[in-house]
């Protein structure tokens, strides 16, 4: 009866909030095996470790899906470099990982698909830029055009200055961002004296 009683004030408690976690249930007091019994029974789906929503027959997966489930994972974290070009359109980039950018202090995810590539961000580099879109019904927090063009000189070393380079191109042709929106970011990720000479050479 108890077990009864537990699963379904965990169906009326996704119901209710539409994405829950194991910390949700457990706050409620209620037993942790409720969701396990749930989802084998296809009363609940799991999107990602610790977090599960009711089945949805017209739930469509979008082409970011990996960004809601790294979202949903880190919810304090913002996509970042790689993927946020990808999300932008940007480029020719399509990472296998989602990239998403954590304070320094803020602990890594643990989350089985898709695998992340965290970066540690401090600061304005972590909080300015963020953009909030809404996929498959959940937030997930992108930087900007501007933000994330920064951020790849800023970590040309780790995706290669061609990529920096490339997406400065894109972005400056297709006119996504301006000269200034782009210099401020790059003030905010100390790189200006960096880009600028690019964006010199490219507005020529």
């Amino acid at each position: 009866m108890q077990k009864e009683t537990d699963a379904q004030r965990v169906l009326d408690l996704a119901a209710q909030c539409g994405l829950i976690s194991t910390r949700d249930v457990e706050a409620q007091r209620l037993h942790r095996q409720a969701l396990t019994r749930l989802v084998r029974t296809n009363k609940l789906e799991r999107v990602a470790r610790g977090r599960y929503r009711l089945p949805d027959p017209d739930y469509e997966l979008t082409e970011h899906h990996g960004f809601v489930l790294a979202s949903v994972a880190a919810p304090s974290g913002v996509i970042c470099l790689l993927s946020a070009l990808q999300f932008h359109i940007i480029g020719t980039q399509l990472p296998r990982q989602v990239w998403i950018a954590l304070d320094r202090k803020a602990r890594k995810p643990v989350i089985d698909y898709p695998p992340l590539r965290v970066v540690r961000f401090s600061g304005k580099a972590l909080t300015e830029g963020i953009e909030e879109h809404v996929l498959e019904g959940q937030t997930i927090r992108v930087y900007s055009v501007a933000k994330t063009l920064a951020d790849c000189f800023k970590y040309r070393n780790k995706i290669g200055l061609d990529v920096a380079v490339e997406a400065l191109h894109d972005v400056l042709d297709r006119q996504l961002a301006t000269r200034d929106e782009i210099l401020q970011a790059a003030e905010v990720c100390r790189v200006k004296k960096v880009i600028t000479p690019y964006i010199e050479a490219m507005s020529i």
